[in-house]
């Protein structure tokens, strides 16, 4: 038994205070936050803004941004935040240590950088001849990672942006690239291939160059979709299709697969006051549902 896996079984039983009586804390299980229909099909990029906001794309319809505002209970309300400008479709969403927002244009073939403060927006990055980008993963040395899916022809490409935009196409040839992120100490990067079911890591050196390539784990049926790690590396990865979050440790071991009420979970995101509850978007249910979880996120907006 791993030690990750040992931790993940003790924590089993964490205790919270309430009303000042400790009570069993119930992980793992999921509930909804954001009911159905609020959200189109598109919804994806969940990411906690400094503002203790969730934020996620297609509020109603493609091409906007909608913010998930919390109440005491946890349960959320959502609202239009911004409609993007025309052409662009927003997918995966990112914050900087600064609070600006970044978000994935699929069909402008983009990076937006937004300012909350009054929603201004403008263009981060440009990648020249991407299919999309579709998710992002900010690492901690203020480098971008983009994932870049041809749909059609079933391949992919993995591109780089450095802290001032300029970005640069890390490798091709690759299966549907979806899924993207950062370990927590910044010198790992994952990328996962959503029709092969495939989830790659690579080591990252300090310029944000990769190497020894590597497959981390393999699925046999369902498809991929965004990821995220906590804070001490465990994957967590949103299987369309099979209605799951599975989580992998950082050496390839399958710890866990929590279930959800959706089958089509297309991204997860990490937030809460603790940063331990884990926040899925669904596109079957254009709802968003949430789960507890024993070790908080490498990023959670706190």
């Amino acid at each position: 038994m791993t030690v990750l896996l040992l931790v993940a079984l003790l924590a089993a039983c964490v205790h919270t205070d309430t009303s000042g009586d400790a009570a069993e804390e119930t992980l793992h299980v999921a509930r909804d936050v954001v009911g159905d229909g609020v959200f189109s099909a598109g919804i994806e990029g969940p990411a906690f803004g400094p503002d203790g906001a969730l934020y996620a794309v297609s509020f109603g319809r493609d091409g906007t941004i909608g913010r998930v505002s919390f109440d005491e209970r946890g349960d959320g309300r959502a609202a239009l935040f911004m409609t993007l400008p025309e052409g662009s479709t927003g997918n995966g969403i990112r914050f900087d240590a600064d609070g600006f927002m970044y978000v994935a244009d699929y069909t402008a073939h983009q990076i937006l950088r937004i300012d909350p403060r009054d929603r201004s927006v403008g263009v981060f990055a440009t990648l020249p001849g991407a299919h999309q980008p579709n998710d992002i993963a900010f690492a901690p040395n203020g480098m971008f990672y983009a994932s870049d899916p041809d749909w059609r022809s079933g391949t992919g490409q993995l591109w780089r942006i450095l802290p001032y935009g300029r970005a640069a196409l890390l490798e091709t040839g690759m299966g549907t690239t979806n899924g993207v992120e950062v370990g927590p100490k910044g010198d790992v990067l994952y990328v996962n291939e959503s029709v092969q079911r495939r989830v790659w890591a690579y080591d990252l050196d300090g310029s944000g160059e990769i190497s020894g390539k590597r497959l981390l784990i393999a699925f046999d049926d369902h498809g991929l979709d965004g990821m995220r790690t906590d804070s001490v590396g465990n994957l967590y990865i949103a299987r369309y299709g099979a209605g799951t979050v599975a989580v992998v440790s950082p050496q390839g071991e399958l710890l866990r697969e929590v279930k959800l009420k959706g089958r089509k979970p297309t991204n997860v995101a990490f937030g809460g006051p603790d940063g331990r509850t884990v926040f899925v978007t669904l596109q079957d249910r254009g709802a968003i549902e949430a789960f507890r979880v024993a070790i908080p996120g490498r990023e959670t907006g706190l």
